[in-house]
């Protein structure tokens, strides 16, 4: 039985394929569009020259996926590489160039070559669905952040009191925003008539908004050069910002349904801190499938909330925060152990004792995070939903 080990370096428009043997020496190098009928080519050029394949692939999703969905749906053996890894790797292969066939061939040769790399099974149809949810409400969420800085930016050259006074995170400074921009308009208008449009559209605590937008207008007398054109674009970007905002919330509405709907959606929901929303992220990084990670350990390790030890020499126990891990998966460990210490009664607990043992709050954090992946994988594993550990009573 002849063994080969294809390396794919991935990207949008093209991928580049590199075939080596066993000896490493070289079979293949064909770079192929992006495309079903030119892939399908590929597959069958790689399985006439071995009788067993390994695929090593520097993508999991993305421009990758078509080339991934027609490996994986012909029982291909897949494995991913990160492109940090691959980066890394290149330093221990002669030559300082980079080319794609030169990545492809250290990622064929990693696939030969290393034992502790993930291999990549056939999705599941609606974690792929919660998964492109999330990635749009994150950005969504990210271009909203970006048009409220402007909206601070193009409000501050023109009225900054009012924008001292204004959280734009909300609604109803944003509602005012659409109707009044310049400190004159608002002194025109006056405190009552203000008050009486804001209550029109249903904005909440219309008086205080209303005397605070005053107060603001009545400290500015000075009408700003260019304030006209900017009063209008402060307008356009306010209504941007509102309508963001209601994708938003109409995204939300989506993934808590889509998450409903999955096997562990319960479970997941059970443990203090996770509701829909984390509950879909933790979906959308892991697959929702245990199986991929054989222990609480790996799985701490794969969500970045477990030190990475850096020993050298004398030096012992020099624990540091590791580079490699998901960002995403982290980021639902760490906001659902920051809500927990405010809801969950044995979250707080584990917060003050670590706090009572000279910890920082962001080391209390990560170790309550840490201890939270340990119940979470058992719970996944066991099938059952987490339950309060009943307080001790005293025997009378």
């Amino acid at each position: 039985m002849t063994a080969i080990w294809a390396g794919i370096d991935a990207g949008r428009t093209h991928h580049h394929c590199v075939v080596i043997d066993d000896t490493g020496k070289r079979l293949l190098s064909r770079r192929v569009p992006n495309d079903e009928t030119e892939l399908l080519k590929l597959l069958a050029d790689v399985l006439a020259l071995g009788d067993e394949v390994t695929w090593g692939i520097d993508l999991a999703d993305g421009g990758a996926a078509l080339l991934i969905d027609l490996l994986l749906n012909h029982g291909q053996h897949t494995l991913y590489i990160p492109g940090r890894a691959v980066s890394r790797a290149s330093e221990g292969y002669r030559g300082e160039g980079k080319t794609d066939a030169k990545d492809a061939a250290i990622i064929a040769d990693q696939a030969r070559i290393r034992r502790d790399l993930q291999p990549l099974r056939p999705g599941d149809e609606l974690v792929a669905e919660i998964k492109v949810h999330t990635g749009h409400r994150r950005d969504l969420a990210d271009d909203r952040t970006r048009v409220i800085n402007r909206l601070h930016n193009h409000l501050t050259s023109i009225f900054p009191a009012l924008d001292r006074a204004l959280d734009l995170t909300n609604t109803g400074p944003l509602i005012l925003l659409t109707g009044y921009q310049t400190p004159a308009a608002i002194r025109r208008t006056g405190a009552r008539r203000l008050e009486t449009w804001l209550r029109n559209r249903k904005v909440r605590g219309a008086v205080q908004l209303a005397e605070k937008a005053l107060a603001a207008a009545e400290s500015q007398h000075t009408s700003v050069t260019g304030e006209k054109p900017t009063a209008q674009l402060v307008h356009t970007l306010a209504k941007e910002v509102m309508r963001l905002n209601e994708q938003v919330a109409e995204t939300d509405k989506l993934i808590e349904a889509r998450f409903r709907e999955h096997k562990h959606a319960e479970v997941i929901a059970s443990m203090p801190g996770i509701g829909p929303l984390l509950g879909a992220e933790f979906l959308a990084a892991t697959g929702g499938d245990m199986t991929a990670f054989d222990s609480p350990d790996r799985l701490a390790g794969f969500s970045g909330v477990a030190p990475a030890p850096r020993d050298s020499g004398k030096i012992n126990g020099n624990l540091h925060r590791p580079k490699r891990y998901s960002r995403r998966l982290q980021r639902v460990f760490y906001t659902s152990a920051l809500i927990s210490i405010r809801c969950c009664d044995e979250s707080r607990h584990f917060y003050d004792r670590k706090r009572a043992e000279g910890k920082r709050h962001t080391q209390a954090v990560l170790a309550l995070a840490r201890r939270r992946v340990n119940v979470l994988w058992a719970l996944l594993r066991d099938g059952r939903c987490y339950e309060p550990i009943p307080p001790v009573t005293n025997a009378a």
